[in-house]
């Protein structure tokens, strides 16, 4: 049994309605990282230099020395690029994503952030890389980044954002149970949940896109014009969407030491002048999206094809394709995971199983189907879904002329082609299925056992759409 544990689908093409405050058509959330002074440095007991987002082009880091440049780029961040910043967002809703051995080093940046009533997040304990970082290291850091940030703010932090995370940074984060939201996620326009051993945790995706770390890369900005054109485009297309009744989040990402410098501070002063000159925009920090949202829409807990037994899976499944449950337990064999807890994700599952079955195999499904209106149907004999189906299009009312003609054609066809003549019902009406019938009688036997193969996951697909809306 093979479980894939990425979710490819989250919420599809239905979206939940975000019901921003006063009915906005769009949240504008900024986060402002505070990372000066957490920085790799020899200084802070770390094997090498910092060689990440800079303005030194192709940095490296020097193992067991300090690297004057870089440390200078780092001190501009705190020592003019945050006041820049403050003094252009302080009456603003931002979130700081505040690196807790960095806010120890800044008592003045700190009392600014409170002063403007930001929301200060945790940016975990230093800004290194956790890839490599043993499990239990990683949760002592957290710990520690906790304790740390609230010795330095005063307040115990309720949000996460590790950013140079590892595969378990999640986890480790929302089993501690301190935070209201996690964002080391750039997967969604919109907050959602996951689950860790029976806790909810909800998950607020930051951004890598609308993010000035642009500046300090190969594929990014190199003017402030780029960057404030790529922010505008951004906010309309996401305004247009909540205008259409699908708001969304637009999340920005800034760090000190580069949106600070005046010429992209430009760029960002005229990006938030076109947002404010919008309506219906709810400039919020990320913890209040994260009430927001665990208010409007708690977690839900269900039962997901992915996790279950097979016993199960093939019990709730097993009819889907009819009196064929060997599809069913196959499927459950195969790669099933979060992104398969949906009707078409169950679908696409079946389905697979079905079209890499033999002839004989898909001939024995076809065969399993029942005549239109024949013989079974009036002996009461069909499934609960053949029955209901058949019932839907007054298949179970035929008159005496109606129920003749169908007779000769599911003899004549069954004849032809060994199979009984398989369609959508739900698809159709009562008059389109008989004209169907007698058009297809005429197929060839390779063309007919495709089209009929085709029609029978159509069934099973509006089988499972209707299980799962129930």
């Amino acid at each position: 049994m093979t479980r894939y544990p990425r979710d490819m689908t989250g919420y599809g093409s239905n979206p939940p309605a975000a019901n921003w405050p006063n009915g906005a058509k769009i949240a504008v959330q900024i986060v402002l990282n505070y990372e000066e002074g957490g920085e790799n440095n020899i200084l802070h007991g770390d094997a090498a230099s910092e060689a990440f987002l800079s303005e030194i082009t192709g940095a490296q880091p020097w193992p067991g020395q300090r690297h004057w440049n870089m440390e200078s780029n780092y001190e501009y961040g705190s020592r003019a690029g945050f006041w820049r910043v403050h003094r252009m967002l302080g009456d603003l809703p931002i979130t700081v994503y505040g690196v807790a051995s960095a806010l120890a080093r800044a008592p003045e940046q700190v009392a600014a952030m409170k002063q403007s009533g930001w929301e200060i997040a945790s940016h975990g304990l230093k800004w290194v890389e956790h890839k490599d970082m043993p499990e239990e290291e990683e949760r002592e850091a957290i710990a520690q980044a906790i304790q740390l940030h609230y010795e330095a703010t005063g307040e115990m932090p309720r949000g996460w954002y590790t950013g140079r995370c590892s595969n378990n940074t999640v986890r480790l984060a929302a089993e501690t149970g301190q935070f209201a939201y996690v964002a080391d996620s750039i997967s969604d326009d919109l907050p959602y949940w996951m689950q860790f051993d029976g806790r909810d945790q909800l998950i607020v995706p930051y951004t890598m896109d609308c993010n000035d770390m642009r500046f300090s890369i190969q594929a990014g900005f190199t003017t402030g014009e780029q960057f404030e054109s790529y922010l505008k485009d951004s906010f309309d297309v996401l305004y247009q969407e909540g205008a259409e009744g699908a708001p969304k989040i637009l999340s920005i990402g800034l760090h000190c030491r580069i949106i600070g410098r005046p010429g992209r501070a430009a760029a960002l002063r005229r990006a938030i002048e076109h947002f404010q000159s919008h309506e219906g925009v709810w400039f919020a920090t990320r913890l209040q999206i994260a009430e927001h949202w665990a208010k409007e829409h708690p977690p839900v807990h269900k039962t997901r094809p992915s996790e279950m037994d097979r016993e199960t899976f093939v019990s709730e499944f097993g009819g889907v394709f009819e009196h064929s449950p060997w599809i069913a337990e196959r499927a459950y064999d195969s790669e099933l995971g979060p992104t398969h807890d949906t009707a078409q994700g169950v679908h696409q599952a079946l389905a697979r199983q079905f079209r890499a079955a033999s002839e004989d195999e898909r001939l024995g499904v076809l065969t399993a189907h029942p005549d239109l209106a024949g013989k079974l149907a009036q002996a009461k004999r069909l499934t609960a879904e053949s029955t209901a189906e058949q019932a839907s299009v007054g298949l179970d009312q035929l008159t005496d002329e109606e129920r003749e003609g169908l007779t000769k054609m599911n003899e004549t066809y069954t004849g032809k082609f060994g199979f009984p003549f398989i369609i959508a019902v739900r698809d159709n009406s009562k008059q389109s299925i008989i004209d169907t019938f007698q058009r297809r009688i005429d197929n060839d036997r390779d063309t007919e056992f495709a089209e009929a193969c085709r029609q029978v996951e159509r069934i099973a697909e509006l089988r499972l759409l209707e299980k799962f809306a129930s």
